[in-house]
């Protein structure tokens, strides 16, 4: 892009070197994709006809608690449970009601106690770890005669990760766990092998919901002792969602041709889909459609935003933008230069015309969190050009904003009926689940950077390098600190879900799904910015069926 005029060439102009960010894997893939209406429709129908039949199975399976958590658990596993939260809800609260006597009448297996507690707290109900007590010997160890069952270490294992802060026996058994699985895992079939690989990989608790779909329905449909009724309902329903997505990328990858923001930016990350995959982890159900579109817009959008205030624009020019975006007018981006005009276009009309009618407050939520989001990128722009480190607190306390949760948790909010203003004050509360949404891809994202080598762009300061200075540590052990301190947040995250509260089960399932998007996006590379990382996920996903 030519600079403007009224920019003189021998001004110091910040230009980041921007070389290394490849272009979009994807471009107008799925603007051709796109099913068909009557093929969706006939989709639905199968399903809703399979849903009756499986229904009727989770309620037999009440008559035996062992049976009952088995086919929940798979429900939830599966990916499928959505379908059926009223009656789990009142089979769990059954459950959680008379567990005291249960435990006292029956002695469950390790894998029934285990799948227990693991869905009992992910529904918010606080079962006692003291359950797994009985398991270890008078030395404190976990039995050797448990040793060596796959299945109960793999339940127990994934149990572990549903744990709150003072449950030292989960601590224990996590370790444990993980280790008898990567000595399970070299004498067990390449099936099970897989699926071993993959939990240590991605623990169930840990990994976006329909990547464990996936895995899940892979492993499961191996199993020799699978229900063929609930197989064909998972199949049926992720071939259906598949659709579903697909419709919904064909729309978006419209809207995002017709704005020209490839054209007019071209210095940007184009990164719709990697956006899509963004708004998919964060809610996947199919009624959050809405909500699910909305925050691919927005992901989409503020990309450029991000990259602008991060490596092209100049000081000045910069703070013209956030001046402008805190006015919010029609006019108030005038004065920008070309390039800077545009993009304000691009943001003020997004908020402006493209959400619900009728939600006036919510709207005026989403216009502040992106006025605040701006401001933290702003803060990030001078730290970068002053080459000035931030002590790690203040870091952390803009880097919170920087998260981008405030913001994207505001348009899913838009584009739901039933939550509103009590939920946005529990919100702006930030509560220990949010605190730790929010540090999950900030931080993971920082500590990526480092470990590829990113700073050598002219990136800092990060996260890492203000923990370093601060605490006068080597950057590894400054990694190791921050990944420490994550993995503490996920026990007061967890501490959160469990009742008694008043907030919709969808909204602190998508908080909870900000800290895995962290994790999946994060973990050993930039899946956003080098999206060949996840062509493979991404076809899994939203391209290749489940044969039926």
């Amino acid at each position: 892009m030519a600079v403007p005029m009224a920019i003189k060439p021998e001004e110091d102009i910040f230009r980041g070197c921007l070389k290394n960010r490849p272009l979009s894997n994807w471009g107008q893939t799925f603007a051709s994709l796109a099913p068909h209406d009557s093929e969706l429709e006939s989709h639905n129908e199968q399903v809703e006809a399979m849903k009756v039949k499986v229904k009727n199975m989770l309620i037999q399976s009440a008559e035996n608690l062992t049976d009952n958590i088995q086919f929940i658990n798979l429900l939830c596993r599966l990916g499928v449970s959505y379908h059926f939260e009223d009656v789990i809800n009142e089979h769990l609260n059954s459950i959680f009601t008379m567990l005291p006597k249960l435990l006292e009448h029956n002695d469950y297996d390790l894998c029934t106690l285990a799948n227990l507690f693991r869905v009992l707290r992910q529904y918010g109900y606080k079962m006692t770890c003291d359950v797994f007590k009985k398991f270890k010997d008078e030395d404190g160890e976990f039995r050797k005669d448990i040793a060596n069952d796959v299945k109960s270490i793999l339940c127990l294992y994934e149990a572990c990760f549903l744990a709150i802060p003072g449950e030292d026996i989960l601590d224990g058994a996590l370790a444990f766990t993980r280790k008898r699985l990567e000595i399970l895992a070299e004498s067990s079939s390449p099936h099970l092998q897989k699926h071993i690989s993959n939990s240590l990989m991605y623990p169930s608790h840990h990994i976006i919901e329909r990547l464990d779909t996936f895995n899940y329905i892979c492993f499961y449909e191996e199993d020799e002792y699978a229900d063929e009724i609930l197989l064909k309902f998972a199949k049926l329903d992720y071939n259906g969602l598949q659709l579903l997505y697909r419709k919904e990328l064909a729309l978006l990858s419209k809207w995002w041709k017709d704005l020209n923001v490839v054209e007019n930016l071209p210095y940007a990350r184009d990164r719709l889909v990697e956006a899509y995959m963004w708004a998919l982890g964060f809610v996947f159900e199919p009624q959050c459609s809405i909500s699910r579109m909305l925050i691919c817009k927005y992901v989409t959008v503020l990309t450029p935003v991000d990259d602008t205030y991060d490596s092209y624009g100049t000081i000045d020019e910069i703070q013209l933008f956030t001046t402008a975006i805190e006015r919010f007018t029609t006019n108030a981006g005038d004065e920008l230069s070309e390039y800077m005009k545009f993009l304000y276009r691009l943001v003020f009309e997004l908020i402006e015309n493209d959400g619900p009618q009728g939600c006036s407050y919510k709207i005026t939520y989403v216009r502040e969190m992106v006025k605040e989001l701006l401001l933290g990128y702003n803060v990030e722009a001078i730290w970068l050009r002053e080459k000035k480190a931030p002590s790690f607190d203040q870091y952390v306390k803009n880097g919170k904003v920087t998260s981008v949760y405030d913001c994207l948790i505001s348009v899913f909010i838009l584009g739901v009926e039933n939550i509103g203003m009590k939920e946005i004050l529990w919100i702006r509360n930030d509560p220990e689940i949010v605190v730790g949404a929010k540090l999950h891809p900030r931080l993971l994202n920082d500590i990526c950077a480092v470990r590829t080598d990113e700073t050598n762009r002219g990136d800092f300061p990060k996260g890492v390098d203000c923990y370093t200075i601060q605490h006068d540590v080597s950057e590894n052990e400054a990694i190791e600190a921050i990944q420490k301190m994550l993995q503490n947040k996920w026990k007061g995250m967890n501490e959160d879900l469990l009742k008694p509260n008043t907030l919709p089960r969808i909204l602190l399932k998508c908080t909870l799904n900000y800290a895995r998007l962290g994790i999946f996006f994060y973990q050993d590379n930039d899946y956003f910015t080098y999206g060949q990382n996840m062509k493979q996920h991404i076809r899994s996903l939203l391209i290749n069926p489940f044969p039926m």
